[in-house]
Parts: structure tokens; C-alpha cells; sequence
């Protein structure tokens, strides 16, 4: 079959519509802000059988593409047992008779070793049946607030295994055959410190499962099953032959960059991330040969988190190249096993974010190795996630989790963006306003930091300055972030950004932490503040070619008072 290319494309935006929608749903009715405000979450269409990735929304977090793949074999493979245990069986594509798993199953589940990320993230699986049969599979994804464990939010820099840092739920039926099993709602509500936001956080993401499958069975009647297969392959094969196309205008070469996170939490010292680019015509080999062993503390990543890291990265460069899993198609990914970027149980992994960062900004580095005007200068590369907890007059608990921008790199065309969002997702900063109003703490800063971005042609974005006052009578205060003893750094000749400093002013006295960003449960009463200045980005190209008319503009608006741009 050969579909007409106005056709293709009308199905693609429907498909992708699906996706938005989806995500829409659930921000829209989320109870906890870093799903509602920040869309800290992600919706897609996956492979009936092998899980990978066929459309994601375009508000959703790309990092949830790759990990949310690994999600979906899961969710088939316990699927396929459940059959087995039910007297059904799998065929040899691994699709289940629907007498075993039926139309409006919904599977639940926060493995971070299968399914990637962290605990936070919940991800909801559900199999869209068509004749009888398994066509595709819906999949949601939201970070919640808090799943138990040590550290109120769950960023334990502290932890030495998973337990530490929550309850690990494996795949378990939150519906069956569109019923839901309230024992697993109120088994998931009673683990976290905030019951009412998991509460209505589940309800919003099988409300969103629920459209998503509606949306699905419109299009499908409309244009016919073997009309949207098709579709769907040809944008797979599309997205593979476009990334072939991109890396063939690469240089053929052997590229290398090392970069390293200050700590794991648990000693001073330095974890090496290593990658070796391999350009071969239109092949691409990326290898993390050399990157440290997993280490003690919190900073491991799933080998599929590992992978949808790449993804991003690759992303970022090859920015036409579709969201859908034909574009690794060309990309050989080499994670050693038993290295940081590969963790398994029970290692810990709640600060995946600062270690995904780090992979994203040595391709970045690599690429720039390659071919300078192709990328672009190093994120600030931390997302600072910080935690406050404490009891409010009645009694009951609050938990603010919230995270902190910076600065992006400088590239081939422009300056850095100031004050953005980490590049491992499209997660906002939730608004001042909203935390201010939710929670017992008051914003006395939140401004732009002068000299934080890396000096070049194009200058880095600069990161920003916050400090936050506790209103309440007493709290405890947890951060988890990096970049505080190495900075990011520039490509093809800009410079390196300031780093990340986090303090805490408690009884008028200035604590520094022993290990930069990284910090346990300081104890804070009524007027201490939290203070953050976030990394800037790295510079692009060399200082001096910067145009006198951008530094004295610089100058002027205050984003450079040291003696040069």
C-alpha cells in the first residue's frame, strides 16, 4: 500500500493530536504542580509488540520516549505471564489472547530498572484492543510528588539503594476490563506523604488513557486499521531515513569527550562519564566505554534511561528527525554493562537527572567535535530539585518538590537562552505564584544572575538567583543537584559557565554544603531561606569574535559586569 502524501500526513497529525490531547487531560487535572504547572509527565502510542515508541505528544518530556519504551515491554511481558497464569497464551509476537488481557486492563507500575527514570514516575500502561486483539498500547507517565522512602519528594542524596529512596511498585492491574481496583489506589496513596495528590493524580491519568482510547478508535474508524498501520511504518521508516540522512553530513571520525558529576552523594569524589562518537557515513556509534562503575550513591541510570538520554541528545542536534524509535534505528548505543549508566537492584537512581544531563552534553561536545556549527555549548546541566517538608498547624504534612533552571549553551547563530528549562525535557518551572499559594514559603528572589554564562562569539544563557523564605514554624530542607565543582562547559573555543551554588541561610548563619548541591535535611525554622544560584551555559565560539555591539549590550542590561564579555 502506498499512501498518498497529504494523507500520511493528515493521519500524523491526528495521531499526534491523540498524544496532545492525552497530555492536555492530565495537566489540566493533576492535583500536584510539577504535573499540573511544570508537565513533569508524557503521553504516547506504542508497538503492540515490542513496545517501541510510535507517537509522543509534542508537550510531553522526550526524555520519557526512550525510557517509556522499556516501560511498555514490561508491561507485555507481565502481561504475557499473567496470560500463561491464567490459562491463556502469548504467540509468538508476544500479543496475548484478549480471554487473558482484556480491553480497558490497565497496568501500573515505578520500576526505574525496566521502565527507567525514578520512583516519582508512575507509569500507567494500557493495551488498545481492536477485533478482538491487541493493536497498539497507550501509555502515561507522571512524576508524583512523593512515594515514601527517607526523603520527603524522594531526591535522597543520601541513598544507598532503592529502599531508601521509596516503595518500588511492579506491574500490577490498576483496572481490570475497565474496573478499577481500589486496593491498588489506596495501596499507592497510603506509601506517599501526600495521599490526596496521588489520589487525584491516578484519576487523571486514567482519565487521560480513557481519551486517549476514544480519540484512537475515531481515527481508526475513519480512515480503517491497515490505513493507520501503514502510516504509522512509513513515519518510522521516515524518521530512520532522515537520521541516516543526518549523520551522513557529519565527518566520518572517531570523537571523544570525558565530563564528570561532582559526587554520587556519599563521597567527594569525582564519576567519570565517558563517550567515544563513531561517525561512519550514516551510521553513528555512541560508547560509554570508560564511564565510571555504578557507584554507591543516588546518581545511577537504567540502561534505558541510558538510551533515551542518547535519544534526546540526538534530538537537540537533529532537530527535524521525528519522535518515534526509527530514528536510533541508525545509532549503535554501547552501555557497558555494570557501569553507572547501566544500574540495576537495588542500586540507586533517584538523581537520574544530573547523570542523563551529562550524557546529553558530552554528544553535544562531540558532535561539535565533529562538525562546530551542528551543535551547540553545555547546559547548565542540574535541575537542582529541592524539597521542603514540615506540619502544618492541624497536623498534616507538606511537601513542596519543586526544580530550578539555568542557562543553555551558546550556539552556531545566538546566544544561550537565559534562565530555561533543563534539555532533558519541556518541563516549566512551576510559578512563584503557585508555590507561593500551595505552600508555606515566600520567594524573596528570583532574578537573572549577572556572569553566569560562558563567554564566546554567542554568548551562554545565564543561569538565575533564588532565595526562599520559610513561613512556617519549622521544616526540613533537601536539594539534589550538581555542577557545583565542575562547570559547564563551552564548545569550538567559548567558555566555561560560573557553577552552582546552593546555601542556606538558617539563624542568620551561612551553611555551605561539604558536598556543592548535594544536601540532607537541614533543619530550618520561621525566616531562614533557601539560596540557590543555578549554572549559566557554556559559550560558542571564541570570546573575542563577539560582536562590541553585543558586549556593551551586555553590559547595559547587567548580564556581564566583570571587565569582558
Amino acid at each position: 500500500m502506498s499512501l498518498d502524501p497529504v494523507l500520511l500526513a493528515v493521519i500524523n497529525g491526528r495521531l499526534e493530536q491523540i498524544a496532545d490531547e492525552m497530555d492536555a487531560t492530565l495537566f489540566r487535572s493533576a492535583f500536584n504542580p510539577i504535573i499540573a504547572e511544570a508537565h513533569d509527565a508524557s503521553h504516547g502510542i506504542y508497538h503492540a509488540h515490542t513496545g517501541a515508541t510510535l507517537v509522543q505528544g509534542s508537550n510531553g518530556l522526550p526524555v520519557f520516549v526512550g525510557s517509556m519504551a522499556g516501560a511498555v515491554r514490561l508491561a507485555i511481558a507481565t502481561m504475557s505471564s499473567d496470560s500463561e497464569r491464567r490459562g491463556g497464551r502469548a504467540d509468538v509476537d508476544g500479543a496475548v489472547e484478549s480471554g487473558a488481557v482484556r480491553d480497558g486492563d490497565v497496568y501500573c507500575f515505578n520500576d526505574p530498572y525496566e521502565g527507567g527514570t525514578h520512583l516519582n514516575d508512575l507509569k500507567m500502561i494500557r493495551p488498545f484492543f481492536r477485533g478482538g486483539r491487541i493493536w497498539c498500547h497507550l501509555a502515561s507517565v507522571g512524576h508524583f510528588t512523593d512515594v515514601g522512602g527517607n526523603v520527603p519528594g524522594n531526591y535522597n542524596p543520601a541513598a544507598r539503594d532503592i529502599q531508601q529512596e521509596g516503595t518500588l511498585i511492579p506491574p500490577v492491574l490498576i483496572r481490570r476490563a475497565g474496573e478499577t481496583d481500589e486496593r491498588v489506589v489506596d495501596l499507592v496513596c497510603s506509601i506517599s506523604r501526600q495521599p490526596v495528590n496521588a489520589y487525584g493524580d491516578m484519576q487523571a491519568q486514567l482519565n487521560a488513557l480513557d481519551l486517549g482510547a476514544r480519540r484512537l478508535g475515531e481515527l481508526l474508524d475513519e480512515y480503517g486499521d491497515d490505513v493507520v498501520r501503514e502510516a504509522l511504518d512509513e513515519l518510522t521508516r521516515r524518521a530512520a531515513t532522515l537520521m541516516r540522512s543526518s549523520i551522513d553530513k557529519l565527518p566520518d571520525g572517531v570523537y571523544r569527550a570525558v565530563d564528570y558529576l561532582d559526587n554520587d552523594g556519599s563521597s567527594a569524589d569525582l564519576v567519570e562519564v565517558a563517550l567515544t562518537m563513531t561517525v561512519d557515513g550514516d551510521r553513528l556509534r555512541l560508547d560509554f566505554s570508560g564511564t565510571s562503575g555504578a557507584v554507591t550513591g543516588p546518581i545511577n541510570i537504567s540502561h534505558s534511561t541510558a538510551v533515551a538520554a542518547c535519544y534526546v541528545g540526538l534530538k537537540h542536534v537533529f532537530r527535524d528527525v521525528p519522535a518515534n524509535f526509527g530514528c536510533l534505528e541508525p545509532v549503535d548505543i554501547v552501555i557497558p554493562a555494570g557501569s553507572l549508566l547501566a544500574a540495576t537492584r537495588p542500586r540507586p537512581v533517584g538523581g537520574y537527572t544530573e547523570t542523563i544531563l551529562r550524557v546529553m552534553d558530552l554528544i553535544f561536545r562531540c558532535v561539535a567535535e565533529a562538525d562546530p556549527a551542528a551543535s551547540n555549548g553545555c547546559s547548565y546541566g542540574t535541575i537542582n530539585a529541592l524539597s521542603l517538608a514540615g506540619q502544618r498547624a492541624d497536623g498534616s504534612p507538606w511537601v513542596m518538590f519543586t526544580f530550578y533552571g539555568g542557562g543553555l549553551g551558546g550556539s552556531p547563530v545566538s546566544d544561550g537562552l537565559n534562565h530555561g528549562n533543563a534539555p532533558l525535557s519541556t518541563a516549566t518551572i512551576p510559578p512563584v505564584e503557585i508555590l507561593e499559594a500551595q505552600y508555606p514559603v515566600r520567594f524573596r528572589r528570583w532574578s537573572l544572575r549577572p556572569d553566569s554564562g560562558g563567554d564566546g562569539k554567542f554568548r551562554g544563557g545565564l543561569g538565575a538567583s533564588y532565595d526562599i523564605e520559610l513561613l512556617a514554624e519549622s521544616a526540613e530542607a533537601f536539594t539534589f543537584g550538581d555542577r557545583a565543582w565542575r562547570p559547564p562547559l563551552g564548545v569550538a573555543g567559548g567558555g566555561a559557565a560560573a557553577t552552582n551554588e546552593v546555601s542556606f541561610v538558617v539563624a542568620d548563619d551561612v551553611i555551605e554544603p561539604e558536598l556543592g548541591a548535594k544536601v540532607l535535611g537541614v533543619k530550618m525554622t520561621r525566616g531562614d531561606r533557601v539560596r540557590i544560584e543555578s549554572p549559566g551555559g557554556g559559550g560558542y565560539g571564541p570570546p573575542s569574535e563577539r560582536d562590541a555591539a553585543a558586549v556593551e549590550r551586555d553590559r547595559q542590561l547587567g548580564y556581564v559586569t566583570r571587565g569582558d564579555s
